[in-house]
């Protein structure tokens, strides 16, 4: 291109820019008249009935043209930057290059699973006992979102209703233990595998179902569960719930509650960690690739020979397992069980979780998990205004990251040329 060319379109860019500048602020303006026409009754306008006078708090209104303009005019140029950046090839985030980074160099890698084990272990002993428990909550939601990424994540199976096998680990555990007198070691085993029972006995209606009619199903699942458990009250009993169970015991040593908490912090570590690692060889074994495929395209991938049916089950099943190990370590925490714990909300904040964080990415679920459960905690000074931070939040990482704060990467295998041509001539 010679000089003039350039020149041209450099002066088209720029003119280009300045237009959508101009287009911004003018939509901008009219956002923020708009927004103060609607709110002038209720700024500006304050009647005091004994004075029988009128306040006029025009500062309310200023306030009001101000922030909307500004917001307006914000959210604008994000958008604009988001589709200019859209040609690009996508660009990781600052957290995703320092874990590329530090996962390339062993040294550095090993450097930080000492330090992230270090902190981890000696959590319990910095922090108090409050903390604790909410880490403990934190750590559950891991686990639960870990065992969803299976099904959503990695299978592309969307599970609205997946705290039925949550609450399944829970009763399993209150109902043992109150009429027989059976131990937290002793369930945890069963109460996962009641979970894949109940993962199986959901993946045999949906096998023929996708997209929202999958998602309507799920839900059902969900709801019947949650109804079950709630009018079966000889059973279950009801509404009420079941309270006195046993917090988990070391070869019979019991403990106090803080050491008991303390104690709950290992065990959900311990579960993390096992998690962590077996979602990490399935995702890299055949059935993940499987699911991979299976989520791609499904008609593609039953082409390839893979068979639709097992591999839906198998998702199904081995997810529904970690969220029932997470169900019994629930109810050994709280001690106490009822229907109102294993609500559609529940469902909604794991499930929010592995979106927000990254499907399909272990790293991502985790962050998901610190954000959306430790953030609002901490957050309760703005009780106000939490919920509405949080709806923000969701809304930003949607439009602005829908990959996820951190997003899966595929593992891919190379091979040297020369060395498949040597070992082939020998």
């Amino acid at each position: 291109m010679d000089e003039k060319g350039a020149q041209s379109t450099l002066r088209f860019i720029l003119t280009a820019g300045c237009d959508g500048y101009a287009d911004s602020l003018k939509r901008s303006v009219l956002v923020a008249l708009w927004f103060m026409f609607l709110t002038f009754p209720i700024m500006v306008i304050r009647v005091d009935t004994i004075e029988n006078t009128i306040d006029w708090r025009w500062m309310n209104l200023a306030f009001v043209g101000v922030g909307s303009f500004v917001l307006s005019f914000l959210w604008r140029w994000l958008l604009e930057r988001k589709e200019l950046m859209k040609g690009q090839a996508a660009r990781e985030s600052v957290v995703e290059r320092l874990l590329t980074q530090a996962s390339t160099i062993p040294s550095a890698r090993l450097g930080l699973l000492v330090v992230v084990a270090g902190i981890a272990l000696a959590f319990p002993h910095m922090a108090g006992m409050y903390q604790t428990n909410i880490m403990i909550s934190c750590l559950t939601y891991i686990a639960l979102g870990l065992g969803l990424n299976i099904v959503v994540g990695l299978a592309g199976l969307l599970d609205l209703g997946y705290v039925a096998f949550y609450a399944v680990g829970a009763y399993a555990y209150a109902l043992a233990n109150m009429h027989w007198g059976i131990g937290f070691w002793t369930i945890l085993p069963i109460g996962a595998l009641l979970g894949t029972l109940f993962g199986i006995m959901l993946g045999f209606p949906v096998l023929r179902l996708r997209g929202d009619y999958l998602a309507i199903v799920t839900l059902g699942f969900g709801e019947i569960i949650r109804l079950v458990l709630e009018n079966w009250g000889d059973v279950t009993m009801g509404p009420s719930g079941i309270a006195g169970i046993d917090r988990p015991t070391f070869f019979g040593i019991e403990f106090g509650v803080m050491d008991s908490i303390n104690y709950m912090y290992y065990i959900m570590l311990a579960l993390i960690v096992l998690t962590i690692f077996c979602v990490n060889r399935l995702q890299n074994s055949r059935i993940g690739r499987a699911w991979l495929a299976l989520r791609e395209d499904e008609i593609a991938c039953q082409a390839m020979g893979i068979d639709k049916t097992k591999t839906k089950l198998m998702a199904f099943a081995l997810g529904a397992t970690w969220a029932g190990m997470a169900g019994v370590v629930f109810a050994a925490k709280t001690t106490f069980v009822n229907p109102a714990s294993f609500t559609f909300w529940e469902s909604a904040i794991i499930l929010s979780v592995v979106v927000i964080g990254g499907m399909g990415s272990i790293r991502g679920v985790i962050a998901g998990a610190i954000i959306l459960i430790l953030v609002p905690e901490y957050l309760r000074a703005f009780s106000e205004f939490r919920m509405l931070i949080f709806g923000a939040t969701m809304v930003l990482v949607m439009v602005f990251r829908p990959q996820g704060l951190i997003r899966a990467k595929r593992k891919v295998y190379t091979y040297d040329k020369s060395t498949v041509a040597g070992a082939a001539n020998e």
